[in-house]
């Protein structure tokens, strides 16, 4: 199975980008999108952006997840 994970952008160099996920920051692609801007949300897989979300969405999802995440323990 695959995920996706929302990030935020914080920043930008090129086609590279570093995402915050809250505790965790990652260097990614933006290859895939166009028109991508520091604070904007994206979704992350394989380490490329693959699409653009909006803020409330993403920050919905990333509830979710830690509300799974906390039923494992």
């Amino acid at each position: 199975m695959c995920l996706a994970i929302p990030a935020k952008i914080v920043e930008i160099e090129g086609k590279d980008a570093v995402v915050d996920y809250g505790e965790l920051k990652q260097k990614i692609r933006l290859d895939l999108l166009e028109d991508v801007k520091i604070g904007d949300y994206v979704l992350v897989h394989v380490g490329y952006a693959i699409q653009k979300l909006d803020e409330e969405e993403a920050k919905e999802t990333l509830r979710i997840l830690e509300e799974l995440a906390s039923l494992e323990e």
